[in-house]
């Protein structure tokens, strides 16, 4: 039986919960705080997001196209989402986000439960493969949240 993977992230941006709510519920968004090197594109989504919504992107791994289709299978403003991979790389994709209002900002938690592909080889790889890659691309999306997110007073100079 494959095995299920999980990343969980966590950090603190200096925004109300309202506002960082609505950073992720403009799917748009999410072309901005991926990495370049996947070559991640929105193909469809809709204006914004809600419950039963798809998204379709487009991305490329060694020079591969691969396609993704989500759902947004869970709806809970301001508060959090979680998307399912209903297409795509994964066996399984699960990613749960969570918000939550904190001193000095919002809380963001990602939680991600997903399954490799091409079990059971894949799983002996994945330490150096797809585990290093989501790290790599949740760093990433850390750095340009952070970025994003900041202040209006910070982010009008």
């Amino acid at each position: 039986m494959a095995s299920e993977r999980s990343l969980e992230r966590t950090q603190v941006v200096p925004v109300p919960l309202e506002r960082a709510f609505e950073f992720f519920a403009d799917p748009w968004n999410l072309e901005a705080i991926t990495p370049p090197w996947l070559g991640f594109r929105i193909v469809e989504a809709p204006p914004v997001l809600e419950r039963g919504s798809l998204l379709r992107y487009r991305l490329r791994l060694f020079g591969v196209p691969v396609d993704w289709l989500t759902e947004i299978s869970d709806w809970r403003p301001p508060h959090g989402f979680t998307d399912v991979q209903l297409e795509g790389p994964y066996r399984v994709w699960i990613h749960t986000h969570r918000l939550v209002a904190v001193d000095g900002g919002t809380e963001i938690r990602d939680d991600v439960r997903y399954r490799v592909p091409f079990e059971p080889l894949a799983s002996l790889a994945a330490p150096y493969t797809v585990e290093r890659w989501l790290k790599s691309i949740f760093d990433h999306r850390a750095r340009r949240t952070a970025a994003l997110l900041r202040p209006e007073s910070a982010a009008s100079h």
